[in-house]
């Protein structure tokens, strides 16, 4: 997972010294527990933006090796707009490719996030959540931002964001 995020801050950080400013990260991309029980993954770019390192990365809390071992990665660049998918089943059209453990693992912390794919790198979309923060959702509610909210304020959260 350390991986993953050291790559995306690389990007950052290099975009953002030959810019003079950084990317921002945005709470953009929320997870909450579907009728049935399932994670799922709510994903708001700002307008139709064009994502790339779209990825979910999962390792032990604390592990420092950089591997990601529950999770999956979509190659290039994507436009997607809004998206609502099962967390360990992006679209189809996206190609994604799995990495190991396809459910979520309780010792487990995760982040799903992606960047703006344009010239000038504006942002990266994350949000960094563990299975037990799924668990203790209560119905119509998302986690994003580091907290539970409900699925309105969310949505208000990314809008404004943007």
């Amino acid at each position: 997972m350390r991986r993953g995020v050291f790559a995306v801050a690389g990007v950052v950080v290099a975009v953002g010294l030959l810019s003079g400013c950084g990317a921002e990260i945005l709470p953009l991309v929320a997870v909450r527990m579907d009728d049935g029980g399932a994670p799922e993954v709510v994903l708001r770019p700002c307008g139709d933006d064009l994502m790339q390192g779209l990825s979910l990365e999962g390792a032990p809390a604390g592990d420092e090796s950089g591997r990601n071992l529950s999770g999956w990665r979509v190659p290039g660049k994507r436009r997607s707009g809004d998206a609502e998918f099962p967390l360990f089943s992006p679209p189809a059209t996206w190609h994604a490719r799995a990495v190991g453990e396809q459910r979520p693992v309780r010792s487990y912390t995760y982040e799903l996030a992606f960047g703006k794919a344009e010239f000038n790198y504006e942002y990266t979309g994350t949000v960094t959540f563990r299975a037990s923060d799924l668990a203790a959702l209560e119905p119509g509610q998302v986690w994003a931002d580091g907290r539970a909210m409900s699925l309105g304020e969310f949505e208000e959260l990314a809008e404004d964001s943007c």
